[in-house]
C-alpha cells in the first residue's frame, strides 16, 4: 500500500492555499468592473430615496448658506461683533473636518484602490501630493490676483492725481482744484471699503471658496445617483444634508464678509444649492453606462477629491482661522480666544462624528 510522504502532503496544501488564494484575487478583481451582482439592488426603491436626497440636501443647503448672509442684519450678528468670531470659527472648523476627514479619505481610498493597478498609483502618495499642489497653487493664485487688482487700482489712481495736479496749478489755488474737481483725490477711492485689501482677499476667498466645494458636491451627488443599492443610498441622506448645512454655513459666512451685490449673492447661493440635486440628477442619467468602480472613474474622482481636500485646508487654516486667530481683537481678548476655540472645536467634532453616520 502506498501512503504520500510528508513532503507531497506539505507541497499539495501549498499548491491547494495558492489555488484559492488566485480564485480569491480573480474574483476581487472581476468585482472592479461588474457592479451588477449586488443583492442589494433595488432600481426603484433606489430612486425614491435618490428623489427624497435631492429634496432634503436642497432645503438643508438653502438653510445653511442663507443663515448667516440673512444674519448680517442682527446687531449681535455684525462683523464687528465678538459672537461673529465664533460664527467664523465654527464654519472653518466645519471646512477643516470636510477636507481632512470626508473628502482627504475618500481620495486616498480611491487612488490606493487595488482595481486601478500597483504601478504608479501604489508606489507614491497621490492623493497628499495633489492636496498639496492645490493648496500651494490656491496660495499662488490669492497672491497673484491680489496683487493684480491692486496694481489696477494704484494705475487708475495715478492719472487722476497728475489730472488734479494740473487743474491745481492752472487756477492756482488748491481751493480751486478741490471744488471743480471734488472726487479726484485717489487717497479716497483706495481707502473706501470697496478697494480695501480686507475687502478684496474676502472676495477672492469666497469664490476659490465655493468652487472647492462645488468640486466635492458634485463628485458625491454623481456617486450617490448613479448607486442602485438602497441600503447605500438610505444613511447617506440624513448625513449629506447636515453636511450640506453646516458646509453651507461655511461658505454663506465667507459670502457675507465679502459684502457682494445682490445679484452676486443669489448667483453664489443658487450655484451652492443646487449642486448636489444636480450631481444626483445626473447620476440617475447616466447610471446605466457609468461605472464608479472603473479604473477611470476611480482615477478621475480620487485626483478631482485630492484638489478640493487641498483648497479646502488650505482655505480653513490660512484664510478664515489664522486671520481670524490673529486678529488685535481677539488678541486682546483671552475669553474670546477660548470661546472661539471651542467653537474651531465643535465644527470640527459636528463634521467628524457624520462619517459615522454615513458609514452606518
Amino acid at each position: 500500500m502506498f501512503l504520500p510522504s510528508r513532503k507531497s502532503i506539505t507541497v499539495s496544501i501549498i499548491i491547494l492555499l495558492l489555488n484559492q488564494t488566485t480564485t480569491t484575487l480573480v474574483s476581487s478583481k472581476c468585482t472592479c468592473d461588474d457592479n451588477s451582482n449586488d443583492n442589494n439592488n433595488n432600481v426603484s426603491e433606489a430612486l425614491k430615496y435618490k428623489l427624497i436626497a435631492m429634496t432634503t440636501t436642497l432645503v438643508a443647503s438653502i438653510i445653511g448658506v442663507c443663515l448667516p448672509i440673512m444674519a448680517k442684519n442682527y446687531r449681535y450678528l455684525n462683523p464687528e461683533n465678538d459672537f461673529y468670531f465664533l460664527v467664523k470659527s465654527f464654519a472653518a472648523g466645519v471646512i477643516l473636518a470636510t477636507g481632512f476627514i470626508h473628502i482627504l479619505h475618500d481620495a486616498f481610498e480611491n487612488l490606493t484602490n487595488p482595481c486601478i493597478g500597483e504601478k504608479p498609483w501604489g508606489l507614491f502618495p497621490f492623493s497628499g501630493f495633489v492636496a498639496m499642489l492645490a493648496a500651494i497653487g490656491t496660495l499662488i493664485m490669492e497672491a497673484l490676483l491680489t496683487g493684480y487688482h491692486k496694481r489696477s487700482e494704484l494705475m487708475k489712481a495715478q492719472p487722476l492725481e497728475d489730472e488734479d495736479e494740473a487743474v491745481h496749478h492752472h487756477h492756482h489755488g488748491a481751493a480751486a482744484g478741490n471744488v471743480l474737481n471734488p472726487a479726484l483725490p485717489s487717497s479716497n477711492r483706495l481707502d473706501s471699503p470697496e478697494h480695501s485689501p480686507d475687502h478684496l482677499r474676502n472676495t477672492i476667498v469666497s469664490q476659490i471658496l465655493e468652487l472647492a466645494i462645488v468640486a466635492h458636491s458634485i463628485i458625491v451627488g454623481v456617486s450617490l445617483g448613479v448607486s442602485q443599492s438602497p441600503n447605500t443610498i438610505k444613511p447617506l441622506v440624513a448625513a449629506l444634508s447636515f453636511h450640506q448645512c453646516f458646509e453651507g454655513m461655511g461658505l454663506g459666512a465667507c459670502i457675507s464678509q465679502a459684502q457682494f451685490k445682490n445679484y452676486t449673492v443669489v448667483i453664489m447661493v443658487l450655484f451652492f444649492c443646487f449642486t448636489i440635486p444636480t450631481g444626483i440628477g445626473v447620476g440617475i442619467g447616466i447610471s446605466k453606462i457609468y461605472n464608479e468602480g472603473s479604473p477611470k472613474a476611480l482615477i478621475v474622482e480620487g485626483i478631482l477629491l485630492s484638489a478640493s481636500a487641498g483648497i479646502l485646508i488650505y482655505m480653513a487654516l490660512v484664510d478664515l482661522l489664522a486671520s481670524d486667530f490673529m486678529n488685535p481683537k481677539m488678541l486682546r481678548s483671552l475669553r474670546l480666544q477660548l470661546a472661539a476655540i471651542l467653537a474651531l472645536l465643535v465644527g470640527v467634532i459636528c463634521m467628524s462624528l457624520l462619517v459615522l453616520w454615513e458609514g452606518a
